[in-house]
């Protein structure tokens, strides 16, 4: 083999376990992470804590994005979403894909442990086993209710942000939790709406494949609900000042808007606005926190 192709083989590699990292999941969950550091000071995080803390978090997530590549592998290859992804194609052999994911998650997790501190890296740890495993191998085949369940996996970042900084629980880190919590139903149901008759052709349990879409509608509506009480509780146990209450409450406004509408039926026309609009709103509120920290009004 020639020199260019190799080094073209090797470019593509390089790409198919960038890919399997979810890169773009990873850097939502990092800046969540990054602000529950912020939060958790009145100045500024030491430069070692936020630079080894998000580079193992950061490690530790892209490995549990990989293990559910591989165990998604048959029905990713089903689905229009996730058909071209590299396990599923057969770019990346799924045990090259396990070494791969386990060497991250020793680097990340002892990273964690020995730069950062130990209740940190236990966290992540639990996080990664919880999505990787408990949520990806067990409960997206065993219930409808898989992401609720599930969902606090997904939702430890800013606690493990906070940690890093702290090395200790703490009440207002549990509550950026509860918000990710709580935004994580409304937020993927809307995905699995759009995408109902996949999961239903995949055999996966989604609720809008066991319960139909009115139903769906329903719960997205009701835990949009549940969200925006969330979300206003940073202000009322005085975590947050005016600056963020404004502004969430802009983006509630918006995000029960899109809310109402699937409820009412326009599961074509907004299921995906929803989703993607869930996406920025996580962004945003979690800008607005981090605003609100450094200049209170």
């Amino acid at each position: 083999m020639s020199f260019e192709a190799t080094a073209a083989t090797a470019r593509i590699n390089w790409h198919d376990y960038y890919e399997m990292c979810k890169p773009n999941v990873v850097l939502l969950m990092l800046l969540t992470s990054l602000v529950g550091m912020f939060m958790a000071v009145p100045g500024m995080v030491p430069w070692p804590v936020l630079i080894w803390g998000n580079l193992g978090i950061a490690m530790a997530a892209g490995a549990a994005a990989v293990v559910n590549h591989v165990i998604d592998r048959r029905i990713d290859g089903k689905m229009g979403r996730t058909h071209n992804r590299p396990v599923a194609i057969g770019k990346v052999q799924p045990n090259h894909a396990l070494m791969f994911a386990a060497v991250m998650a020793l680097v990340g997790i002892s990273i964690l442990y020995v730069l950062v501190n130990p209740l940190t890296a236990w966290l992540t740890l639990a996080s990664s086993i919880g999505y990787a495993f408990i949520y990806t191998g067990y409960l997206k085949r065993a219930t409808p209710q898989n992401i609720v369940i599930g969902g606090i996996a997904g939702a430890m970042p800013p606690l493990l942000g906070w940690t890093a900084v702290t090395n200790s629980l703490d009440a207002n880190a549990l509550l950026l939790v509860l918000i990710i919590y709580a935004w994580t139903p409304p937020h993927f149901w809307a995905l699995a709406i759009h995408k109902r008759d996949e999961y239903a052709k995949v055999e996966i349990p989604m609720l809008p494949v066991t319960h139909g879409l009115e139903f769906t509608g329903l719960q997205v509506f009701l835990y949009t609900l549940l969200m925006i009480i969330a979300t206003m509780l940073p202000y009322v146990v005085g975590m947050s000042g005016f600056i963020y209450l404004v502004g969430v409450t802009l983006l509630n406004i918006r995000f029960l808007y899109w809310a109402w509408r699937l409820y009412r039926g326009a599961y074509k026309q907004v299921a995906m606005k929803t989703f993607w609009y869930s996406i920025i709103y996580l962004m945003l509120l979690f800008v607005l926190l981090l605003v609100d920290h450094y200049f209170p009004i």
